[in-house]
C-alpha cells in the first residue's frame, strides 16, 4: 500500500508541474483502436493465444503526456479486461531522447481474492542511428502482478526503415523477478503503414521459458498480426 499512494504521488506531482511548466503549449489528444491475432507482453500471451482488441487516448503538453488503454484478457479465470494508465515526460539530454513515467495495471473481474493490479517505474531512452533508432529501457515494480514480489525489466530495442512504408523493429529483453522464474524475451516484426491513420504489425515473440514450467504454451514461439489505427 506504501508503494501505491508513493506512485500515486509522484504521477500527480509530474502532472502538476507539467501543466505549470508548459502553460503555454496547447494540449494534443490523439487515439488509437486495433486489433491482433494474439496479446502477447514480454513474451507471454495475455489472451491464452487467442485474439486481442484494444484501444487508448493519449493527452501531450510539451514534453509532459498521460493517458489510458484497455484490452481484452484470459488468464483461465474470470479476469476479463486490463486497463492501463500512465503519465510522464519525455525530456531531451544532448542526442538523447528519453521517457521517464509511471504505469499502472489494472484488471476487471477478477476471481475473490485476487489481487492482479500492479505499479510500474519506467526510465527510456533513444537515439539516431542512422534512418533508424536504437533504444534501452528500464522498467521496475516494487509488487509484481499476483502480488508476487518485485520485478525489474530490461530490454534493448530498435527500429530502421527498409522502404517509404515499411519499417522493420525487435526487442531483447530480460524479466528478472523475486525468487525462480527469470527469462529471456525476444521479439522482431515488419511494420506496413498503409496511410496516415492505419499500420499493419506481422512480428514473431518467443522466450527461453522451459515447456515443462509452461504448460499452457503461453510462451511458446507465435506470429501475431495486428492493425491499428491512430488518429
Amino acid at each position: 500500500m506504501k508503494s501505491v499512494k508513493i506512485a500515486a504521488m509522484a504521477a500527480t506531482a509530474v502532472l502538476a508541474f507539467g501543466v505549470a511548466a508548459q502553460a503555454q503549449d496547447a494540449p494534443s489528444v490523439s487515439f488509437n483502436v486495433g486489433a491482433a491475432s494474439d496479446y502477447v507482453f514480454r513474451g507471454y500471451s495475455q489472451t491464452d493465444s487467442k485474439p486481442q482488441v484494444y484501444g487508448g487516448a493519449d493527452l501531450g503538453i510539451g514534453i509532459f503526456y498521460a493517458g489510458a488503454w484497455i484490452s481484452n484478457v484470459d488468464f483461465g479465470d474470470s479476469t476479463d479486461m486490463e486497463y492501463d494508465i500512465y503519465a510522464g515526460f519525455k525530456p531531451t539530454l544532448g542526442p538523447v531522447s528519453l521517457d521517464i513515467g509511471l504505469l499502472r495495471y489494472g484488471y476487471t473481474n477478477q476471481e475473490d481474492g485476487a489481487d492482479l493490479d500492479f505499479w510500474e517505474g519506467k526510465l527510456a531512452g533513444s537515439v539516431a542511428a542512422g534512418n533508424g533508432t536504437l533504444g534501452a529501457a528500464l522498467f521496475y515494480t516494487p509488487e509484481n502482478f499476483g502480488q508476487t514480489g518485485q520485478a525489474t525489466y530490461v530490454e534493448l530495442n530498435g527500429s530502421m526503415p527498409l522502404a517509404e512504408k515499411i519499417s522493420v523493429s525487435g526487442a531483447l529483453g530480460h524479466q528478472a523477478l523475486e525468487g525462480d522464474g527469470d527469462y529471456e524475451t525476444w521479439n522482431l516484426g515488419l511494420g506496413y503503414a498503409i496511410n496516415d491513420t492505419f499500420g499493419i504489425d506481422v512480428r514473431y515473440w518467443d522466450t527461453n521459458v522451459k515447456k515443462s514450467d509452461d504448460p499452457g504454451k503461453l510462451t511458446s514461439g507465435r506470429v501475431v498480426v495486428g492493425l491499428k489505427a491512430a488518429f
